[in-house]
């Protein structure tokens, strides 16, 4: 009982952080944005969530699940770039040097953004 009782919870939270991006696409497209209504949608969220207008409870078993699952979003994608052969060759090279390049700065401001936090907590 207590595995589908946490399988309810998963698929509500989820469904309510999808929420967040259906309201952030709204909001793209009613206001003629050029960014994204899932960025947007995130922002919301954490805006929430950082003014306490939601609880981390209500999005955390939902937003780990998503998170512990994430590869497999990106799979199809993946899949879709073996069809093309030209990107095995030059430009292959240059796709990965960008990818790592690219996921190095990524990691390192992620870092850079968590340690900022994570001394604004400490302060408190």
């Amino acid at each position: 009982m207590k595995t589908v009782q946490k399988v309810v919870q998963i698929i509500v939270q989820t469904i309510f952080i999808w929420g967040f991006l259906l309201v952030g696409t709204w909001l793209s497209s009613a206001l003629h944005l050029q960014i994204p209504g899932s960025i947007i949608g995130l922002l919301l969220l954490f805006l929430c969530l950082k003014t306490h207008l939601i609880k981390l409870e209500w999005v955390d078993a939902g937003a780990t699940f998503l998170t512990g699952e994430l590869l497999l979003f990106f799979v199809p994608a993946a899949v879709g770039v073996i069809q093309y052969d030209e990107i095995f060759g030059i430009i292959g090279i240059k796709l990965i040097v960008v990818i790592i390049l690219g996921t190095i700065v990524v990691m390192a401001s992620t870092g850079f953004v968590a340690e900022r936090f994570a001394k604004g907590d400490a302060a408190k």
